[in-house]
């Protein structure tokens, strides 16, 4: 089975025909959840099914999906928490060389420059001020590292690592 990634997670039912508010997880909401878009739903009792865009629109900071599975409100409360998926195979391939996907870089080795290695890059985080790498550190802590090009100036996916260049104190 392909890797599944998250492209959003569904907060909560909306109004009473079936909309769910979903957070998105994806820098492409208008690919991944156009209409039409079929991805794959992990409900919090563990089951998957497919399901299929009948509608999306912005609201609050948020999407408002309507999925041709999700009928009405009962239907849509059973999917409240559930992840949002598409198989990594399906993503096209980044034209920017200084974009990746998040399962590019989780799994990468954390390394300072002279070759040090630090720890694992965990998952990709993201905030108001920008991404962040958690890197789970080798003493067994976690370091949150912003990925701007200053503080990480190398990636290197085919590698398996990515070089850190933090400023004293960031990783502990």
């Amino acid at each position: 089975m392909a890797d599944q990634l998250l492209v959003g997670r569904v907060a909560k039912a909306h109004g009473i025909a079936g909309e769910l508010a979903v957070v998105i997880h994806t820098d492409s909401p208008d690919e991944r959840f156009a209409t039409g878009a079929v991805l794959t739903a992990r409900l919090r009792d563990g089951s998957v099914r497919p399901v299929t865009v009948e509608s999306v629109r912005a609201h609050s900071g948020r999407l408002l999906v309507r999925l041709e599975e999700v009928g009405d409100r009962t239907v849509a409360e059973t999917f409240r928490g559930a992840r949002l998926l598409v198989d990594a195979a399906d993503l096209p391939p980044s034209e920017d060389p200084d974009e990746f996907y998040d399962h590019e870089l989780e799994g990468l080795t954390a390394m300072l420059a002279d070759g040090t290695e630090v720890g694992t890059v965990r998952e990709i985080a993201r905030g108001p001020g920008g991404e962040l790498l958690v890197v789970d550190l080798t003493e067994g802590t976690e370091a949150l590292v912003p990925f701007v090009r200053e503080i990480v100036p190398e990636v290197d996916v085919a590698g398996r690592r990515v070089v850190l260049d933090p400023p004293e104190g960031l990783l502990g």
